[in-house]
């Protein structure tokens, strides 16, 4: 009898050293993913368009999402301007945050006036010499605590800044 409990005990301990919870640090950390797509048309010259940008997060004390409804958490800056599009991630219930979260978060952009071509600080410009405007995207995030995540970069994003 002893024989047998003593070939299963190591598995019993083996099998309780997998469930550990992964360790974050309380700071959100942020990976870009994808974008949806690296082209899009101007929305005055184009097709109604839009683009997907997914990154993944960790944090480590769970505290994502902010309760106030007129606080901002995500900030996505236009490479040409440096100007923060203000976004919201939605709440995130406090239930098993306790050993932190991670998941994934994807942005979809439309082709309004965020997305648009600026040439000789015109905006929304239509120049046939120039017919393609480019710019990337950089993304960070703030928990409740205040922490600022990371700072990450889309890949260039094409503007089709001409009509069809």
């Amino acid at each position: 009898m002893r024989p047998i409990l003593l070939f299963l005990l190591p598995m019993v301990f083996f099998a309780i050293s997998c469930v550990n919870p992964p360790e974050f640090p309380n700071e959100p950390v942020i990976t870009f993913e994808s974008l949806s797509k690296t082209q899009i048309y101007q929305f005055t010259n184009g097709p109604l368009d839009s683009i997907q940008i997914h990154f993944s997060f960790t944090d480590g004390d769970g505290d994502l999402s902010q309760l106030d409804s007129g606080a901002v958490d995500v900030f996505l800056t236009d490479s040409r301007l440096g100007i923060a599009n203000p976004f919201r991630i939605p709440a995130i219930p406090a239930e098993g945050t306790g050993n932190g979260i991670s998941g994934d978060i994807f942005l979809n952009l439309i082709n309004t006036t965020t997305i648009c071509c600026i040439f000789n600080n015109f905006f929304c410009a239509e120049d046939p010499a120039l017919p393609i405007d480019t710019l990337s995207y950089t993304i960070q995030i703030k928990d409740r605590a205040g922490n600022m995540s990371n700072i990450i970069r889309t890949d260039v994003i094409e503007i089709l800044c001409l009509g069809q």
